[in-house]
């Protein structure tokens, strides 16, 4: 057999994994019954649906009729550019607030698209701003520092 769909073969291995790994994990817990679940019963049913969608997305990467397509390289730019507006997010967060954290998080993570456009960029961090403090701060009147602490 060739693996014809890199693509799909990496996809449904690491859904195969992360499936038997968390099917495996909710075993530990009481399954009870269909009628009265115990906590893991529904974890572990999720668990082998995931695993089993993995098993048929990586058979379907075997098929002669399945595109061709390789992995491509891995770009640690990219990750590095994702991974560090996420800390970013974590360390600006309680000094400058969540409106500017939240530029910075976007701009950061956006600049790693090859179809960067900061006008663009700009209409997303706005509206992810302003969703998050109708959600998190309205809505679920959670503590978050909005401004910078120069500004408090």
């Amino acid at each position: 057999m060739e693996i014809r769909n890199q693509k799909d073969f990496g996809a449904g291995l690491m859904y195969m994994v992360v499936g038997i790994f968390f099917a495996y994990l909710a075993s530990q817990y009481q399954m009870g019954t269909p009628a009265k679940m115990g906590p893991g019963y529904f974890p572990f049913w999720i668990g082998v649906l995931l695993a089993a969608i993995g098993l048929l997305v990586l058979i379907k990467s075997l098929s002669a009729k399945a595109a061709i397509e390789k992995i491509p390289a891995f770009n640690w730019k990219i990750i590095g550019l994702i991974t560090g507006s996420v800390i970013l997010y974590g360390v600006l967060l309680p000094i400058m607030g969540f409106a500017f954290a939240i530029l910075v998080l976007v701009f950061t993570s956006a600049y790693a698209s090859h179809e960067f456009n900061w006008r663009g960029t700009l209409v997303n961090a706005v509206v992810l701003a302003a969703s998050t403090y109708l959600v998190f701060v309205l809505g679920l009147k959670l503590q978050f520092p909005l401004l910078p602490f120069f500004f408090q």
